[in-house]
């Protein structure tokens, strides 16, 4: 038999209008949604439930407790990125210092190496063998038969932004087609850059550093869902970055907020304005975009020889120019996914609000790989390509890593053709397979700009390569254009583009010619470290984002009192001769809905039976604003409450007893509380979107 838990709720209704009042009692559904609307799981909650003592809702600005904030001697920020990863860090005692980390042995020509390649290698054995070039490189010198056994994970980060029911269980498939938890990949990583980032710390300081002494900072897209940044969290927990007894240490920041904080300190020597039409970084309006083009090329090349960055504790000129409620767009383009974030200035301490949800979707730099791969498949077959994959996987790197340094080259005023090294293995293998060399399979193949060198070479013409990148440029220009069309958009003063993909010359080129009559576009010298950099500043100072959208609703199932004909029929339970409608949402927020740093939103209870020993609340959420009832399609259950009422004497507990129900919104964490006032007895749980 299940245990007897329920929570009812009264609106504060007067005794005038209780009559007129349909939302006066609830009460939380059982443990589990049912698939079925006729199958109410309040059903078998049986005869207890709770009333409220306060309005239906008081918010709170913030918690108090929230600024009770450990110390600690120095903040690290780990890109996790889907092509490139890569941390920097800062002592909290000079803040305005950010190192970026050791440079990584090997590295790739024409391709900044101060991040690594997202690349992880495991023993046949399945132990974690090395990250990033390193893992690349022992991986290629492998034997062809060898390299089979090992487990090789590369663009693995995308896993979480394309699985639609991502749990802890959710797998990865390795280069050899072996399967391994995603969880253990991540956590793997994590615990790589931990181990970095401590021996470079303790280098620098001469002693031993103790991870107790870091607050981590790991950034994900602000477009993935709540389940991916939870599992984030979760596998930083398994690395030992940080624990769930102690959270604060681990801050999960949204990419294009850390890239928005560090533009705000950009002065005019660190950034390329490509719509200037006044003097800027000494070039006049007679200058074309093209030199500007050339000059952030520039900035780039020269970046890459310094590793610590200065950032004034000074509002940059940029920023200087924006006043109280302007608006600018951030355009976060990385190699798995484009985030699209809307932010407003809050004067005087230039604090960021969220103006509008973020968005985006799949159209990062791996979109042009993956037409580089369609292109190879009308050319030499598409069953070709897939047994190439599984049976010479080292070589198939390889081919992805020769295309990576001339995809680089792209340019809009390149004339000069484009050519990438095929692998032996690759011509030999072909020619095995289809009994003729790669060279008639090119001429077979009517594909006109794609021509063979007799060094072994593909040679792609510049209009070819330019196709390659059309389609994922063209999502992302069709993306903006949508959001530029919002009411909330329309006034936007600047567009920031940022992340590694940004350093595209040729999707620089179409964001200005798209939009550079509408808002200046800006793109910091060092794009590809922005985000990076920003982190280290969220991480020094979290405060700084102030208010967020939140990505979905939130609430807790209940029951209200029965109205004919407004709820439906399947709904009704009636119990002691009262009338309840089972199942209900109540909304504690919605979906979009503004929610400032530590906001508090807080109920009171009171338990319908003085003698009932225990009550469950359960929260729900769902993606949808317009929600009824817990049994609608998307509404998923991820989280529960449950306070023991056992331990007050009968002479200290009031007649109504006051259970307070409480949730904190507007970090990236979301926590949700019940207390009761009678004994100070309090439970806490953390919203979670993988375990239910």
């Amino acid at each position: 038999m299940m245990e007897s838990v329920g929570v009812y709720r009264f609106c504060g209704c007067t005794a005038k209008n209780k009559m007129k009042c349909d939302s006066r009692w609830e009460m939380t559904a059982s443990e589990t949604v049912p698939t079925s609307a006729y199958s109410s799981p309040a059903r078998s909650l049986g005869d207890t439930g709770i009333t409220p003592l306060s309005p239906s809702h008081i918010v709170n600005d913030a918690d108090p407790n929230v600024s009770e904030q450990q110390t600690f001697l120095v903040v690290v920020a780990i890109d996790f990125g889907t092509t490139s990863s890569g941390y920097a860090y800062s002592f909290t005692k000079e803040p305005e210092c950010i190192h970026v980390m050791r440079r990584w042995e090997g590295g790739d020509p024409g391709v900044s190496n101060q991040k690594t390649p997202t690349t992880i290698l495991l023993t046949p054995e399945r132990k974690f063998h090395s990250f990033g070039y390193a893992a690349r490189d022992f991986y290629h010198d492998l034997d062809p038969n060898e390299a089979k056994q090992w487990l090789y994970l590369e663009k693995f980060k995308m896993k979480l932004h394309t699985t639609g029911d991502l749990t802890m269980d959710t797998d990865l498939t390795a280069a050899n087609g072996k399967k391994v938890k995603a969880l253990e990949i991540f956590a793997y990583a994590l615990q790589y850059f931990k181990e970095q980032a401590l021996k470079e710390l303790s280098d620098q300081a001469g002693s031993e550093f103790e991870n107790s002494d870091v607050r981590w900072v790991i950034t994900v897209p602000a477009i993935w869902k709540q389940p991916a940044k939870q599992f984030m969290r979760q596998a930083a927990y398994q690395a030992g970055l940080a624990s769930p007894e102690n959270s604060e240490q681990l801050i999960i920041a949204l990419e294009p907020e850390a890239a928005s904080i560090y533009c705000r300190k950009l002065r005019l020597h660190q950034m390329t304005d490509l719509s200037s039409k006044a003097a800027v970084n000494g070039y006049s309006s007679s200058d074309t975009v093209g030199a500007g083009f050339a000059q952030a090329k520039e900035h780039i090349r020269r970046n890459r020889q310094s590793r610590t960055f200065l950032v004034e504790n000074v509002i940059g000129e940029i920023w200087s120019e924006l006043e109280e409620g302007d608006k600018y767009v951030v355009v976060d383009s990385g190699g798995g996914t484009v985030d699209l974030t809307v932010h407003q200035i809050r004067l005087p301490e230039g604090h960021l609000k969220e103006l509008y949800k973020a968005t985006g979707g799949p159209y990062g730099s791996l979109g042009v790989d993956y037409e580089f791969e369609k292109l190879l498949c009308k050319i030499f077959g598409e069953d070709f390509i897939e047994q190439f994959k599984i049976k010479r996987p080292a070589a198939w790197v390889d081919l992805m890593i020769a295309f990576e340094s001339r995809k680089r080259a792209a340019a809009p005023d390149r004339t000069n053709p484009l050519n990438i090294t095929l692998p032996f293995s690759f011509i030999d293998y072909y020619k095995k397979f289809r009994g003729h060399s790669v060279e008639h399979a090119l001429r077979k193949s009517n594909v006109d700009f794609v021509k063979w060198s007799s060094q072994g070479m593909l040679r792609m013409s510049p209009d070819a390569m330019n196709a390659l990148f059309k389609p994922t440029i063209d999502s992302i220009i069709e993306h903006l254009r949508d959001l530029f069309q919002k009411p909330e958009v329309s006034t936007v003063k600047f567009l920031f583009l940022v992340g590694g993909f940004a350093e595209a010359p040729l999707l620089q080129q179409a964001v200005q010619a798209a939009f550079g009559d509408k808002c200046r576009v800006i793109i910091p010298q060092d794009v590809g470290l922005t985000i990076l950099k920003g982190a280290v500043l969220f991480g020094l100072d979290p405060a700084v984002i102030k208010v967020r959208r939140s990505p979905l609703t939130y609430g807790v199932g209940v029951l209200n009192r029965y109205v004919e004909g407004k709820h439906p029929p399947e709904k009704l339970l009636v119990k002691d001769g009262t009338r309840w409608c089972t199942d209900v949402f109540d909304k504690f927020i919605s979906a979009d809905q503004s929610v400032a740093l530590g906001e508090l939103v807080k109920r009171s209870y009171t338990p319908a039976k003085p003698s009932q020993l225990v009550i469950v609340i359960n929260i729900y959420s769902s993606e949808l604003d317009d929600v009824s009832f817990i049994t609608d399609p998307g509404v998923k259950k991820c989280g529960t409450l449950r306070l023991d009422l056992t331990g007050a004497s009968s002479t200290n507990v009031p007649a109504r007893r006051e259970i307070q129900t409480l949730m904190q919104f507007g970090d990236t964490e979301i926590k949700a509380t019940a207390i009761d006032i009678a004994t100070s007895k309090s439970v806490k749980v953390g919203i979670d979107f993988l375990n239910y």
